[in-house]
């Protein structure tokens, strides 16, 4: 079964619907009908109002087990923003600003090409899907946390955390929330899907 966004929210922060224009309402249908793998649950967010004339925010989850009151492994969020007047700095009509946080592997902390393999792992789950981007800029991050005195035994935590912005192309904006729901699986440490298997659309 598939994961689909869960609920149909479009306010903004302060209560304000963020003004839809005809492109970027046909972006969302696209959007809000894209089916994501089963464990990665999505739900939309107050959106940003300052950064673009149109945006949507997404809020998502890992959850194996697929039951919304279990811990998540990953969390992250999608935002796509949309300006007719192409900023410069966009070098297109949308952008995407996205993060994905998850705890992982503690000797993943000491990896010194940790950087490189996560910021890879977007890139990957960009070209799996065949799409077409630009301007891309981000960070990936490693924050390693051990424990001391009375807290000795407990054992070392690694949090990784990869923020990135890129300029969708082709106006596949589903396509483009996919890879980045495919990008949260991996760095929560989820095995890809086989070939040719798909997640099939969740009933409702």
């Amino acid at each position: 079964m598939g994961s689909r966004i869960q609920s149909g929210r479009r306010r903004a922060s302060g209560g304000e619907i963020v003004r839809e224009d005809s492109t970027f309402a046909e972006a969302l249908t696209s959007v809000r009908a894209a089916v994501l793998r089963p464990e990665v649950l999505i739900e939309e967010v107050p959106a940003p109002t300052r950064l673009a004339p149109s945006a949507l925010a997404l809020s998502g989850e890992v959850i194996p087990s697929r039951n919304a009151d279990d811990e998540p492994i990953a969390t992250g969020r999608f935002v796509v923003l949309h300006d007719p007047a192409e900023p410069e700095p966009w070098e297109g009509q949308w952008r995407v600003v996205t993060y994905a946080k998850a705890t992982v592997e503690p000797e993943v902390g000491h990896d010194p090409f940790v950087g490189t393999v996560g910021w890879s792992w977007l890139t990957d789950a960009l070209e799996a899907r065949g799409l077409e981007w630009a301007a891309t800029a981000g960070t990936v991050t490693c924050v390693l946390s051990e424990s001391f005195g009375a807290l000795a035994e407990r054992e070392p935590t690694v949090e990784m955390e990869i923020r990135a912005s890129w300029t969708p192309l082709d106006g596949r904006i589903d396509a483009h929330l996919q890879a980045w729901g495919d990008l949260l699986c991996t760095i929560a440490g989820l095995p890809p899907l086989p070939e040719g298997v798909v997640a099939l659309p969740q009933r409702r």
